[in-house]
C-alpha cells in the first residue's frame, strides 16, 4: 500500500498531521494511559533540565502543537522507506464489498476484522512512534434501505476527535518489524463523555481508520518529527447501534470467535 496522506474533502485543514498533533485532537491526552505517562515524561525531562516539574494544570495549558524544550538532534544518518501493509486484507475485502459495519455502545465495542499491520522498510536502530485515527468519509449521514446503503442526509455535528497511540510507542524500529502489529485493545463507542480512551464516532455515519509513523524517539518530539500516513481503503466502514445487513452478521458469526451472542441466542440486525 503506497503512502496516502487521505485529506478529506472540504477538510483538509482538520486532518493534517499538525492539526491531529494538537491539544484538541488529544482530549485529556485521549488514549489509554498517556495522560499519566506524557506529565510523567515532561516532568522528568524538566527536572532534568534544572526546571520545575509541570503540573497536571500546567500540561492541559500548554501550546499546541507541542513546543520543543530544546532543538532536536540531527540524524543524517538515518535512512528509512517505511512501508505498511495491511494483515488479513482478504477478509477486508471481503467485508467491504458488502459494506463494513462496526458496532459502537457506550462502554465501547472493538473493530473486527482485527486491524493489524506488518511494517518494513524502518531504520532498525531509530525509535518510531506508531498512532491511529479514525475519520470521517464524508459530510454525510447514511441509511439502510432496500438491502443497501445510501446518504440520508447531512452528517451530525463531529464528535470529539480522538488519537489512538500504540501502547508499544515508541519502539525501535528494528523491533516493530518483527511481527505484526495490532490495534485490538481500541474500542469504539457513542459515548461522548468517554474517558477510556476510546474512538467515539457517530451512529450511521462513514468512516476511515488510519495508521500514522512518526519516527521519533519521545512523544513531545511528534510535532516536529518525519511521519506518514497509511491508509487502506478496505477498512472503511458505517458506524452502527445494531447490524443492519444480515450478510454482515453472518460474516462476523462465521469469523468472529467471540461472537458466541449471535450463535446462541440468534441476534443480529436490530432496529436503530
Amino acid at each position: 500500500m503506497a503512502f496516502n496522506p487521505f485529506l478529506m474533502q472540504n477538510r483538509a485543514s482538520d486532518y493534517n498531521m499538525g492539526s491531529l498533533l494538537s491539544q484538541q485532537y488529544f482530549p485529556s491526552m485521549g488514549f489509554p494511559g498517556l495522560n499519566s505517562q506524557l506529565l510523567h515524561k515532561l516532568q522528568h525531562q524538566q527536572s532534568s533540565m534544572g526546571r520545575l516539574p509541570l503540573t497536571q494544570t500546567d500540561l492541559m495549558a500548554y501550546p499546541a502543537p507541542f513546543r520543543p524544550f530544546g532543538v532536536p538532534e540531527s540524524e543524517p544518518d538515518v535512512q528509512d522507506d517505511p512501508k505498511v501493509e495491511l494483515e488479513n486484507d482478504d477478509l477486508w475485502k471481503t467485508f467491504h464489498k458488502i459494506g463494513t459495519e462496526m458496532v459502537i455502545t457506550k462502554t465501547g465495542r472493538r473493530i473486527f476484522p482485527a486491524y493489524k499491520a506488518k511494517l518494513s522498510g524502518l531504520d532498525k536502530k531509530s525509535k518510531y512512534i506508531l498512532l491511529l485515527d479514525i475519520v470521517p468519509c464524508d459530510d454525510c449521514r447514511y441509511k439502510f434501505h432496500n438491502g443497501k446503503w445510501m446518504v440520508a442526509g447531512k452528517a451530525d455535528p463531529e464528535m470529539p476527535k480522538r488519537m489512538y497511540i500504540h501502547p508499544d510507542s515508541p519502539c525501535t524500529g528494528e523491533q516493530w518489524m518483527q511481527k505484526a502489529v495490532s490495534f485490538h485493545k481500541l474500542k469504539l463507542t457513542n459515548n461522548i463523555s468517554d474517558k477510556s480512551g476510546a474512538a467515539i464516532l457517530n451512529s450511521m455515519h462513514k468512516y476511515q481508520p488510519r495508521i500514522h509513523l512518526v519516527r521519533a524517539s519521545d512523544l513531545l518530539r511528534m510535532a516536529y518529527s518525519p511521519n506518514k500516513t497509511f491508509v487502506f481503503e478496505e477498512t472503511q466502514f458505517i458506524a452502527v447501534t445494531a447490524y443492519q445487513n444480515e450478510k454482515i452478521t453472518q460474516l462476523k458469526i462465521d469469523h468472529n470467535p467471540f461472537a458466541k451472542g449471535f450463535r446462541e441466542n440468534g441476534g443480529g440486525r436490530g432496529k436503530k
